[in-house]
């Protein structure tokens, strides 16, 4: 095989008063990195606060031009089954296309225009990360309004999977050093910001910061968002 694998763990944690870092949920990622430039990411999330707990997999396929193929999305909420779905970006046709099943929407199938658009958003903190790869760091800080079509709208994707549009400015803000349990890394400051006019979901997300490792592997180290979520996610451990 002449593929390479990185993977590691994300711990979530709380920056509410009374409950900072206090341990919230926890990811597992692995991005297997093929020879054609293509790379399938793996995760799975638990997520236990907010209540109820919410336990995401996720498998997502980036082709080589780094524009999306396909992904894989399961949900439970609260130990019960909320959907599960495949949503696939068809590039000669032009096209986004969703299979999908849940209680509260029963069998769903759609598809609409892809139009202009940069990534599927899934909600993993690792994507959003690995996101990142789409601004050009060697342009110095700037910003870029960025289009995304996800499988929910929720900020943490607690709904059975369908197709959505929305926008957010990706900001690179520069190079910092972060040491965080898994070790001291070399990272890309990025800043995530909801500037749509009526909010990601209807309701407007706050500003999040990232940093990643400053290489094409752009593995989330540590992350950060303030306003009604105040949540942190810390890479404990990296294997690559």
């Amino acid at each position: 095989m002449r593929h390479r694998t990185v993977s590691g763990k994300i711990r979530y944690l709380s920056l509410k008063p009374g409950r900072e870092g206090q341990e919230r949920g926890r990811e597992w990622f692995t991005f297997t990195h093929h020879g054609d430039g293509s790379v399938i990411m793996r995760a799975r999330c638990e997520i236990e606060d907010p209540d109820p707990p919410l336990l995401r997999d996720v498998v997502l396929h980036i082709g080589p031009d780094r524009m999306p193929r396909n992904l894989l999305l399961h949900l439970t909420l609260g130990d019960e089954f909320l959907g599960t779905g495949w949503m696939a970006h068809d590039p000669d046709a032009g096209t986004i296309s969703c299979e999908s099943h849940g209680p509260a929407i029963g069998r769903n199938s759609e598809s609409c225009e892809a139009g202009e658009f940069d990534a599927f958003g899934t909600h993993p903190v690792v994507g959003d990360g690995f996101t990142t790869r789409l601004l050009d760091t060697a342009m110095g800080p700037h910003k870029r309004a960025l289009r995304f079509f996800v499988p929910s709208p929720d900020h943490r994707g607690a709904s059975a999977p369908q197709i959505a549009r929305v926008e957010m400015t990706m900001e690179y803000v520069g190079e910092e050093e972060r040491k965080v349990a898994a070790g001291t890394f070399a990272c890309r400051h990025f800043r995530y910001v909801d500037d749509s006019e009526d909010g990601m979901g209807g309701t407007r997300h706050p500003d999040f910061d990232i940093w990643v490792t400053a290489d094409d592997d752009a593995v989330l180290v540590y992350a950060s968002i303030e306003g009604y979520m105040m949540n942190a996610y810390e890479l404990v451990e990296l294997s690559r």
